[in-house]
């Protein structure tokens, strides 16, 4: 019978390997789309988790010693699974510590169909460069949209610039280029296949400050993260976008060209 996995250093974990877990929050993790047991964009998720350890515990695993983690994991149960591996300090205090990781799998997704409506809150994450545990704002703020009458939330820093939402990046389209926000945001790895592919493409891509009251001038919206490289957006709070399919088309295409490899 299939099964999902939850290994620690590439082996099953235990109860003891978990219970730490359970009241810690420094950590950080990668999530991703596995198909025929094959990743897209493995270096760019070898590369967040390299990079946040430094940032985190002054020091990161050999990227071949994390990649014999995945592999191991996917050995096991079905071909295609959604896949989080987390990395934490075994250590509770401020001295650094070799990281562990953390491999979990479950039922495979496309992420949502249809189009997302977004309530914007003033919000800013802490380290937003890195994809960190423990985070209450991506629950709440989801929470209070649906309170307003909307599907999701959107966040804008203190200066009125968007920047991400609650579990996703955003993108819009201004009806010949693709705009990425221009903002401290988390540089999503759907982002990053869509940037490299879009580019290999020859569709024009920029990066630009953007405030709800430039909105209007856009021609659309969507949300990407590692279910979907874009789920159409049909407002922002009072603003309607009109998102052409041809856009979301697009982005598909193009998260499509990223070549399946193997880990």
């Amino acid at each position: 019978m299939s099964t999902f996995v939850v290994h620690r250093n590439g082996r099953a974990a235990t109860s003891e390997d978990l219970a730490p877990l359970a009241f810690a929050g420094y950590a950080h993790f990668t999530a991703m789309q596995v198909r025929g047991r094959r990743i897209r964009a493995l270096d760019l998720h070898l590369a967040r988790l390299r990079n946040a350890s430094v940032e985190m515990f002054g020091t990161a695993l050999p990227d071949e010693a994390v990649a014999a983690y995945l592999r191991a994991a996917l050995k096991e149960g079905p071909e295609d699974v959604s896949l989080v591996a987390t990395v934490y300090s075994p250590e509770f205090s401020t001295a650094d510590a070799e990281p562990q990781v953390l491999v979990r799998t479950g039922p495979a997704t496309d992420g949502p169909a249809g189009t997302l409506s977004l309530a914007t809150f003033e919000y800013e994450r802490v380290l937003p460069e890195i994809k960190h545990a423990g985070e209450v704002a991506k629950t709440y703020y989801p929470k209070q949209a649906a309170k307003r009458g909307f599907d999701d939330a959107a966040f804008v820093d203190r200066h009125g610039r968007l920047t991400e939402a609650s579990i996703w990046n955003l993108a819009f389209w201004d009806g010949d280029a693709v705009v990425w926000p221009e903002a401290p945001v988390l540089g999503g790895i759907t982002m990053g296949i869509l940037r490299r592919q879009l580019e290999r493409l020859g569709v024009a891509q920029r990066a630009q400050v953007l405030t709800v009251e430039d909105l209007p001038a856009l021609r659309g919206a969507v949300v990407m993260n590692s279910w979907t490289p874009g789920v159409a957006v049909s407002r922002i709070d009072g603003v309607e976008l009109g998102t052409p399919e041809s856009f979301v088309e697009l982005l598909h295409r193009a998260y499509e060209a990223e070549p399946l490899v193997a880990p």
